[in-house]
């Protein structure tokens, strides 16, 4: 079989030939490439593969429905937005994703940006090398804060974990799920859950139903001065109506790992000029050590497919 890898894994080269060499000696071909997003580049490279290998780049119908002996996409990130998938399904084609990979590491940076908020370090961290004090920028405590979580899946559920660990109380958006309220974790009504939060922190994945849920409606209902975290999904959040209330001041701060399109981000993006907003450009996910269990998983997902069995399935 013919396989292509049209995006780096971001792992070593000999880590990556561990994989490959196994294929190769059993006969099949495997090529990869550096990320190109072209839909006529991505045809010319995988016209001709039985399996693809993408991570988070977009992979739209039109390059799918151009692969005619296409039988498997292997997914290496979590979500799989990015995929036509009702292309992929039209032509009986499986897709299996990496889910699980990034977990810990999105959770620590989540952490982090709550952290980093509550302690106001982008700031000191200027005011430090202007050779300035901190007056005006005393921090606050991350224990014994109410961390409301949209989304508890393995990431939220670690999310919880740790804020729990830090001494918080966590309570969840009771929309996506039907989980009952545990003594770790109460899940209440969307705006309820904003109203008793000091921190809200996002983990779904875009469906129609997250779809710009943190909008102006929304964000109306949050406690005064709340933080808010998204390393979940650009489009769960409305960037304009977020900006809006971080410049009136409703919203404390944010820490923004996600937008409505992967970085670069226009210049103008309303995110990127508000106070006491942290932007980075959708790294929650990247650790060495991520990184290597998503390529563990990935070829192990390849593994079970050529035996017959598929896991981590979204389409089989």
């Amino acid at each position: 079989m013919k396989i292509v890898m049209l995006e780096s894994l971001a792992i070593s080269g000999d880590l990556l030939a561990n994989y490959t060499k196994p294929l190769e000696k059993a006969g099949h071909t495997f090529e990869a490439y550096e990320r190109d997003d072209d839909p006529d580049t991505q045809i010319e490279r995988c016209k001709d593969a039985d399996i693809l290998i993408i991570a988070n780049m977009p992979l739209k119908g039109s390059v799918i429905e151009s692969c005619p002996n296409l039988k498997f996409i292997n997914v290496a990130f979590t979500g799989v937005d990015h995929v036509d998938l009702a292309a992929a399904e039209k032509m009986g084609i499986a897709v299996s994703n990496a889910s699980g990979y990034s977990n810990d590491s999105v959770a620590e940076l989540t952490i982090c940006m709550m952290l980093s908020l509550l302690r106001n370090v982008p700031q000191v961290d200027a005011r430090c090398r202007e050779g300035k004090t901190k007056d005006g920028l005393v921090g606050n405590e991350l224990k014994g804060k109410t961390v409301g979580i949209i989304g508890t899946g393995a990431i939220g559920s670690r999310v919880g974990e740790l804020c729990r660990a830090f001494g918080c109380r966590t309570i969840a958006y009771n929309g996506f799920s039907n989980k009952e309220s545990t003594k770790d974790v109460a899940y209440l009504p969307l705006n309820e859950m904003m109203a008793q939060s000091d921190i809200v922190t996002l983990h779904c994945p875009v469906t129609e139903k997250s779809k710009g849920l943190i909008n102006k409606e929304s964000l109306a209902h949050i406690k005064e001065g709340a933080i808010l975290i998204n390393a979940a999904r650009g489009p769960v959040v409305d960037s304009q109506a977020l900006a809006d209330a971080l410049n009136s001041g409703k919203v404390a701060g944010a820490g923004i790992d996600v937008f409505e399109t992967e970085p670069p981000l226009d210049p103008a993006h309303p995110l990127l000029h508000t106070p006491n907003t942290i932007v980075t450009p959708h790294v929650a996910f990247a650790t060495e050590e991520s990184m290597e269990k998503r390529a563990e998983i990935v070829f192990a997902n390849l593994d079970a497919w050529m035996q017959g069995r598929q896991i981590n399935k979204v389409i089989g």
